[in-house]
């Protein structure tokens, strides 16, 4: 030892120097992590993940099968509600507010694609941003006029998030970021990242037409990694449909969500929307 010391003097300073960049290394590598945020994230409560179920249209059985459903299992929903398809139910939805439902906004008249032929007398292609403010803004009043309740989130009909038609082509997500706390999509194909998600573009997983076994691969796999499901259906009943969430579904789902070891926070997406954004 004494011998290397006299050939290389300098030798415990060069290791000095390389156990520093060393660790200045290891802290370079984990600023990008730390500046998205990344461990500073948490459920409320201790929970692991989060999980809304969510049903568009207003549809009456969401009303005649739904809300004593829920009522039942104890549990919180959003129900989105394209406003021309109210009419005389206002009270019936008012009513499902008070139990603790979210009631959010799904349009006035539920534009998409004119390639759907019911939608090409309402083609988002024909749409403009003036048009479609136009069209939120008069869906949150007639909401709120018909139920008490002014919607604070948004989900976009047919999942579509443009108006107009070639070079004119236009994103409405920035007008549904500044309208609403968050905008649910459709057809998405998995859970959303707490700390990566953006807000006005939250994914909606489909649920209608499954069972429970179908459906479950997707929750495990949001509980595993900590993130927020956000599930999508229509009608509610015990037939089975294409735009029907099945009851026998919803049972088995909630009971299985109900496991305190499961450590699930069920709740409506502007609940867990508010909390994301107290987080960042």
């Amino acid at each position: 030892m004494t011998l290397v010391a006299s050939r290389h003097p300098q030798w415990p300073i060069v290791a000095l120097m390389l156990v520093a960049a060393l660790i200045t290394g290891v802290i370079l590598a984990a600023l990008p992590r730390a500046a998205a945020g990344a461990g500073n994230f948490s459920w409320p409560d201790g929970k692991k993940a989060a999980i809304s179920l969510t049903f568009d249209d207003a549809r009456p059985s969401q009303l005649a099968e739904g809300v004593p459903l829920f009522a039942e299992l104890g549990t919180h929903v959003t129900f989105y509600l394209t406003a021309s398809n109210i009419a005389e139910r206002g009270p019936a939805w008012r009513q499902a507010a008070s139990l603790g439902h979210e009631l959010a906004n799904h349009s006035t008249s539920h534009p998409c694609s004119g390639n759907f032929e019911w939608s090409r007398k309402n083609a988002l292609e024909e749409y403009t941003l003036d048009r479609m403010r136009a069209d939120l803004l008069e869906a949150n009043r007639a909401i709120e006029a018909a139920t008490g309740i002014k919607p604070t989130t948004f989900a976009y009909p047919c999942g579509q998030t443009f108006v107009g038609r070639g070079a004119n082509v236009t994103s409405y997500v920035p007008l549904v970021s500044e309208l609403f706390v968050a905008g649910r999509g459709w057809q998405g194909e998995t859970a959303n990242d707490p700390e990566f998600v953006d807000l006005a573009q939250v994914m909606g997983y489909p649920m209608d037409d499954v069972e429970f076994d179908e459906l479950a691969p997707a929750i495990e796999m949001a509980i595993e990694s900590g993130r927020w499901l956000v599930l999508a259906g229509h009608d509610i009943g015990t037939a089975a449909g294409p735009q029907v969430t099945r009851v026998s579904m919803l049972r088995n789902l909630l009971a299985e969500l109900r496991r305190p070891e499961r450590g699930v926070w069920v709740a409506t997406v502007a609940q867990v929307a508010t909390h994301l954004k107290k987080q960042r």
